[in-house]
């Protein structure tokens, strides 16, 4: 017998909200307890209804991103909710983050129905549930890491993006020039750049900016 999944829907699009609530509530084996707009809204619903799944999307405005609402879900006290990213989004820095916030699997919307269902009652049963294109990613990463930015370096490139000089950056970061000048020798030599413009631009493409 096949156990009814408790779901928490989270798009912060009507339109898509109001489709997948209706498409999951045509399974028998699926019941969709609630629905947030918002990162905020979903951490809440998922504290006080207890679903076993917590469907999410990437994007939810400026307040909390997907990622950030599944850090915080996942991280509250049992019973924790399973989460699967639902989302048009397939780059390797957004499918690293999500996966790194805790997320049980990460389903591209182009998914026929039948296969989120079936994705669905994977995380539930906290099995790892990926879209093929993006387990492919995740393999073709493992097999050829790409670089990985310290948390000061990615602190670099985010005032780097606002276009603070290096004076500035040090001012900000309470941190030395010859130390921003170190920093941002080595961010060159991961990302293959030898200007800020390209740092910038190789880092927004490779979504490395918070």
């Amino acid at each position: 017998m096949t156990t009814t999944v408790r779901l928490l829907i989270c798009d912060d699009h009507a339109v898509v909200r109001a489709g997948l609530h209706a498409l999951l509530s045509s399974a028998p084996d699926i019941e969709v307890i609630g629905e947030a707009a918002d990162g905020p809204t979903a951490v809440t619903l998922a504290a006080s209804l207890h679903p076993d799944v917590v469907l999410m999307d990437l994007q939810l405005g400026n307040d909390m991103d997907g990622v950030e609402a599944t850090r915080r879900i996942t991280a509250q006290l049992a019973p924790t909710p399973h989460v699967l990213v639902l989302t048009t989004y397939d780059t390797d820095a957004d499918i690293t983050r999500a996966i790194e916030a805790g997320a049980t699997g990460y389903l591209l919307k182009a998914e026929r129905p039948e296969e989120l269902f079936a994705a669905i009652h994977s995380a539930a049963s906290g099995q790892t549930a990926l879209s093929a294109p993006v387990a492919a990613k995740v393999m073709a990463k493992m097999r050829n890491p790409g670089p990985t930015l310290t948390a000061r370096e990615r602190d670099i490139l985010g005032q780097l993006a606002h276009g603070l000089g290096n004076r500035e950056i040090a001012r900000a970061l309470h941190i030395s020039e010859a130390t921003v000048k170190t920093h941002l020798g080595r961010i060159y030599d991961k990302l293959g750049v030898d200007t800020r413009a390209a740092a910038v631009a190789v880092a927004t493409e490779r979504r490395l900016l918070a």
